[in-house]
């Protein structure tokens, strides 16, 4: 039985059952608040912290007002779940956060009763931008598998005689006597050699990744390395890091082509005048993939150059899709496939003068596990 309890800070001890009650609350994906009769918050999940960007620390004790400085909704939706005992539902609910920016939520006020009085107020809030972030996932990854494996087979017809074009090439041009005419089997073969590896290009993010410990702000680092080294102009990137982000078990080679392709696309949109912003953060309760992980890594990688146009924005990350005269349309459908073989996502987004192109990578250890 001695087993079965657990000695908490204040003296008291929880059985089993309540043990297992505090780690289902912590591993909802919901955020979930419990607010007392003195509208103080006394209790809150990881997937709430997660969700307000704040630790518990710093919000255990405080009203609503603290928590909301910039609106009176939740104290007012509060008060009447107090007065009327009555579960209240409210949709689309604008929340500003710590870092100024604003999401919507649905929010549930549930009285938690006790007898005939209420006692505490649990508040339930799902970010409804998350819930549209998945289900775009969701189809863009159903129409990622269709492309790839349209793609693998026309790689392979296109791959076997671009090699006999190439060799023919050659042996015609051992027989030709007049050398002016050398000029049509050099572009024969230069053009085959193109092609070649455009197709490799495309076969790349089929590889099976082989996985090692590695530092994401490594990776970061050399990738901007790699475009300073190949930019003709004074590139002014900014480096926002999270240093408390832990090794990710990933294949190095793999993550270094992502990131480049994406960073080569935002150097691509900026003028001289722009800047590229490099951001990392650690993420909590977050699904990827229809995978809930409990900690994730986001590398925001933002700009402030024009964005994708609005006509293929929904068609960004499909091959062959691009808003450039002289690209190729692969590097952001290569990027995304190689993450995807990682189990995370990468997400794009537009506000205001700011393009944003996000990583979502699971932290896992060697065995798999996180």
């Amino acid at each position: 039985m001695k087993n079965a309890l657990k000695e908490c800070n204040n003296g008291y001890t929880m059985t089993q059952a309540e043990e297992r009650a505090v780690r289902i609350f912590d591993h909802i994906a919901t955020a979930v608040l419990l607010f007392d009769e003195n509208l103080r918050l006394v209790s809150i999940n990881s997937s709430g912290e997660s969700l307000l960007l704040v630790s518990s620390k710093r919000l255990l004790g405080k009203t609503p007002k603290k928590i909301w400085p910039n609106t009176s909704f939740f104290t007012d939706a509060i008060k009447k779940s107090f007065q009327y005992a009555s579960t209240r539902i409210e949709r689309g609910i604008e929340m500003q956060l710590i870092n100024q920016n604003s999401i919507k939520v649905d929010c549930i006020f549930t009285p938690l009763v006790i007898g005939d009085e209420t006692k505490e107020i649990l508040v339930e809030l799902v970010c409804a931008d998350a819930f549209v972030r998945v289900m775009q996932e969701f189809n863009q990854q159903a129409v990622q598998k269709a492309a790839k494996e349209s793609i693998q087979g026309i790689a392979h017809e296109i791959k076997n005689p671009l090699g006999g074009i190439r060799g023919a090439a050659q042996l015609m041009e051992k027989e030709l006597d007049d050398k002016s005419l050398f000029e049509y089997t050099k572009i024969i073969i230069n053009e085959s050699d193109r092609l070649r590896n455009f197709v490799d290009r495309m076969m790349v993010a089929n590889t099976h990744p082989v996985k090692s410990e590695t530092n994401i702000h490594e990776i970061v680092e050399y990738v901007v390395s790699i475009i300073r080294a190949e930019s003709t102009r004074n590139l002014d990137i900014q480096k926002d890091y999270d240093p408390s982000i832990p090794s990710i078990h990933a294949d190095r080679e793999q993550l270094i082509q992502a990131v480049l392709n994406l960073l080569r696309n935002a150097v691509q949109a900026t003028t001289e005048d722009e800047s590229i912003l490099l951001r990392t953060r650690i993420q909590r309760q977050m699904t990827i993939q229809n995978k809930l992980n409990r900690l994730a890594v986001r590398l925001d990688i933002i700009d402030n150059g024009p964005g994708i146009p609005a006509e293929i924005e929904s068609g960004a990350f499909y091959p062959m899709v691009t808003g450039h005269a002289e690209g190729t349309g692969l590097g952001l459908s290569i990027a995304q496939q190689l993450i995807q073989s990682h189990g995370g996502t990468i997400n794009y987004e537009r506000k205001e003068n700011n393009t944003c192109f996000s990583i979502l990578f699971p932290i896992e250890r060697s065995n798999g596990k996180q």
